[in-house]
């Protein structure tokens, strides 16, 4: 499925999000840096289902000292990222990876930071990805995964299920995806609640939990720390 959405898939994104994609992903780091304030600096950094790479660039240069690694399933969207990363005065410090978050091929305590973006909904078996992340983050290290989540205002909740169950599959159509763009509404309906998720995150390990919403509760930048 993304491998057949990949071509379109960043411009669906800006599109289907009214570019506040754009906004979304800077805040979190923002918000990922206060929540870190007394921690040691960034040196290793590993993004989980990078896609294209737009995150796995910006930490790139968010982070100027760290070594940034992208990992994703799909070998289409790795070499797109590959591929978009090479002009940048930042590609010596970014590789990439084709990994499964179940069982990411690192040893344990290997990265400062783990992060993910729009992609949890996608992964079975979250308290076990919740692990294998906990395993593979250093002490002290945390871990920030921005999602799209329920708003928590009725008003604001009926426009969202109004906008992301009627008009995103149908700019999906437009764009002859009508398929995988149906998965998106699908996906988050499974997706657990914002108090349910910082339950997981603690039962995986962490013991300083953080949710901070953004865009009136339409996506939460989740911020979880080993101490």
């Amino acid at each position: 499925m993304f491998t057949h959405i990949v071509r379109r898939y960043d411009w669906f994104d800006h599109a289907a999000s009214l570019g506040n994609d754009y906004l979304w992903r800077p805040r979190a780091l923002w918000d990922l840096s206060r929540f870190r304030a007394r921690q040691a600096p960034v040196r290793r950094v590993l993004d989980i289902g990078c896609g294209t790479g737009d995150l796995t660039r910006l930490a790139a240069r968010y982070f100027p000292s760290a070594r940034i690694v992208g990992a994703d399933f799909t070998s289409a969207m790795l070499q797109i990222a590959d591929r978009r990363t090479r002009p940048e005065s930042t590609a010596p410090r970014v590789g990439y990876l084709r990994a499964n978050a179940r069982r990411l091929p690192v040893p344990p305590a290997s990265f400062d930071v783990i992060m993910s973006a729009f992609v949890v909904r996608n992964l079975v078996d979250l308290p076990g990805v919740f692990r294998e992340f906990r395993r593979v983050v250093r002490s002290p290290g945390t871990i920030l995964t921005l999602e799209i989540t329920e708003p928590a205002a009725p008003l604001i909740a009926g426009l969202f299920h109004a906008y992301f169950d009627h008009v995103v599959p149908w700019l999906g159509a437009a764009v002859h995806s009508a398929g995988p763009y149906r998965y998106l509404p699908d996906s988050l309906r499974g997706l657990p609640r914002r108090s349910e998720m910082v339950r997981l995150l603690h039962e995986a390990g962490f013991p300083r939990v953080e949710a901070h919403a953004q865009s009136m509760g339409i996506v939460t930048a989740y911020l979880a720390g080993t101490e």
